[in-house]
C-alpha cells in the first residue's frame, strides 16, 4: 500500500509549501513532505547544513536552489524569496526541525507572501508542543503555548503567573541549563502545580518526569 502511495502521482501546485520536519526520528516525516522537498525548486531553511543533512538522511537530491531565512534575516532576505515566487516555482520553508514558525522564524515572512497574494501551503507534521501535550497527563481541551520565557528573571516569573490564572495547561519550552530556575521560580511562588517534563522526544534518550509539590525538591536535589 505504501508502493502504491509513492508511486501515485500528485499535483504540486506553484506557492509556498510550510513543510513539518522530524523532530528526532527521521520516519516521523510524512509522504506528502517527501513528495514536496523532493519536487521543490528552492529550500529556505534555518541552516542549509541541517537541511541538507535531512535531505541526505530521506535519499532526496540536494541539487536545489538553497535561501537561508532565519532570525537575523532581513527585507533583502524576504525580496529573495517573492522573487522565487514570481517565477512560478515550487518553494518550501523548513526549520531545523518540526513545524515551521512554532518558535521558529518566518512569521513576517509569511505575512508579506499573503498581501502578495502567492499561494501558500501547511503540511501538517511533527511538533515538539502537541507531541509533548498529549503525552503529559495534563488536560489536552484548553492549552496555551507560551513558547520560550523571557530572559529577565522578573518577566519570567510574571508570564508564568499571568497564564496560571487561566487554568490551562501550558506548554514552555526551556533549555535544560535554565530548568532548575524554572522549577525554583515555581516551587517558591505556587503551592500546588503539576508538571510534565519531557526531553529528547521521539529520540534515543527520550525521557518523561511528572513533578508536584511533593517530589520536587528530591528532583532538584537529583543530577538529571
Amino acid at each position: 500500500i505504501i508502493t502504491n502511495i509513492f508511486s501515485k502521482n500528485m499535483i504540486i501546485e506553484k506557492g509556498l509549501y510550510l513543510v513539518a520536519t522530524p523532530i528526532g526520528n527521521i520516519n516521523d516525516i510524512s509522504i506528502r513532505a517527501i513528495k514536496i522537498l523532493a519536487k521543490s525548486d528552492t529550500i529556505i531553511c534555518e541552516d542549509t547544513r541541517v537541511s541538507k543533512k535531512l535531505f541526505s538522511h530521506l535519499g532526496l537530491s540536494t541539487k536545489k536552489n538553497w535561501l537561508t531565512y532565519n532570525d537575523h534575516s532581513n527585507e533583502k532576505d524576504i525580496s529573495k524569496v517573492l522573487n522565487e515566487l514570481d517565477k512560478e516555482k515550487v518553494l518550501s520553508l523548513v526549520s531545523d526541525a518540526g513545524t515551521p514558525l512554532i518558535s521558529d522564524p518566518g512569521y513576517k515572512l509569511i505575512q508579506r507572501i499573503r498581501k502578495s497574494k502567492h499561494q501558500i501551503f501547511s503540511l501538517p507534521g511533527p511538533c515538539s508542543a502537541i507531541s509533548s501535550l498529549i503525552i503529559s497527563g495534563l488536560k489536552t481541551d484548553k492549552f496555551c503555548f507560551l513558547g520560550f520565557l523571557p530572559k529577565n528573571k522578573n518577566d519570567y516569573l510574571g508570564t508564568i503567573r499571568n497564564y496560571a490564572k487561566l487554568n490551562y495547561s501550558l506548554i514552555i519550552y526551556e533549555k535544560p541549563n535554565r530548568l532548575n530556575l524554572f522549577l525554583k521560580i515555581v516551587n517558591e511562588n505556587f503551592n500546588s502545580f503539576k508538571l510534565a517534563i519531557v526531553k529528547e522526544l521521539s529520540k534515543l534518550y527520550e525521557d518523561f518526569f511528572f513533578i508536584t509539590q511533593e517530589n520536587i525538591d528530591s528532583f532538584l536535589k537529583a543530577p538529571k
